[in-house]
């Protein structure tokens, strides 16, 4: 038996999340005495591979090939729930993100197994298992029970941390059965953003609301997200006014986001907004309004004229870079 997980890749690399998910595997799997065994589908170079070993992977089930440059989500599954029956897998794993949301229901079916999405921490039971999880926009906390031989799981980003545990590893060659003329999904083309930190993948997000008023006002956003080597985000009114781009665009509609630390200015706190963000580590909330809900979720707040504390604040940040 062993704990299997599914590492997603961005263009050939390996991201923040899945590192955590490694992390968080190798975990269950030193609880549980049994190893971990990694499922990766795309054309990834050795290198990238072998860096899995460094958090605990003790096997590399490597898929590669042209049939899966593009994510088909009724592929990938078939091809995870395969991979899983072949070593007895009793734990699948994946990021609770766009892709292991589609493709863990899709697994769970394909092996019987009870489906537990979202989870945060370790088991506090490992029989039965259970599982905690935030519910209500973070309001509260659910406890997910999953009695079934196999077990399917979506972690939350940064509900765990990333830790090395180095360990000997293993690459094999995986190749799954298959109809190529079931693959639904082609990419023709992609635009990219560049020059700019990945929003989901990002340690540190600068994000603004109305409350900066115009969108001419947005400059000392980018020189503190530059500063900190952070990424720039938004709230669904600023993306709706066309002030920003939707594909910065924090919510419960829009992108979910982890980071270890979210600048909220001139963000007033809609319980949509704060859905997308509660899973960050640390937020710091700048608005005039003292009774604004973002304080309510804020670890540090600053009530003050936004206009008048971010150049303030860009400045500190300046002086501490050049004195440190």
């Amino acid at each position: 038996m062993s704990v299997l997980i599914y590492t997603e890749n961005r263009e050939g690399k390996f991201g923040k999340a899945t590192l955590e998910l490694v992390s968080y595997a190798a975990r269950i799997a030193k609880d549980t005495n049994t190893s971990v065994v990694a499922i990766s589908i795309g054309n990834i170079a050795k290198e990238e591979l072998l860096r899995l070993s460094q958090y605990g992977v003790t096997k590399i089930l490597s898929v590669s090939g042209e049939n899966f440059a593009d994510r088909d989500d009724q592929t990938y599954s078939g091809i995870i729930a395969q991979a899983a029956l072949q070593i007895q897998a009793s734990v699948v794993i994946m990021a609770n993100n766009f892709s292991g949301k589609a493709l863990a229901p899709r697994v769970a079916v394909k092996l019987k197994a009870g489906l537990a999405s979202g989870i945060i921490g370790l088991p506090t039971s490992y029989s039965p298992f259970l599982f905690r999880k935030k519910v209500y926009s973070g309001k509260a906390f659910a406890v997910i029970t999953i009695e079934t031989p196999v077990k399917v799981l979506t972690l939350a980003q940064n509900s765990f941390g990333i830790s090395e545990s180095p360990a000997d590893l293993v690459i094999e060659d995986f190749n799954p059965s298959f109809d190529a003329g079931s693959i639904r999904t082609k990419v023709t083309a992609t635009e990219k953003v560049t020059g700019k930190v990945l929003l989901t993948e990002a340690d540190i997000v600068v994000s603004g609301g109305r409350g900066m008023k115009s969108p001419d006002n947005w400059g000392p956003i980018e020189e503190l997200a530059v500063l900190l080597g952070a990424a720039t985000a938004c709230s669904r009114p600023v993306s709706d006014e066309g002030w920003r781009s939707h594909t910065e665009h924090v919510g419960q509609t829009g992108k979910a986001v982890a980071p270890n630390l979210y600048f909220a200015l001139g963000i007033s706190g809609a319980i949509q907004h704060l859905a997308g963000i509660n899973s960050s580590k640390i937020i710091v909330a700048i608005n005039k309004d003292p009774e604004a809900p973002i304080f309510s979720a804020a670890d540090y707040g600053i009530v003050g004229d936004l206009q008048q504390v971010l150049p303030e604040l860009v400045n500190a940040v300046k002086a501490f870079k050049a004195n440190s």
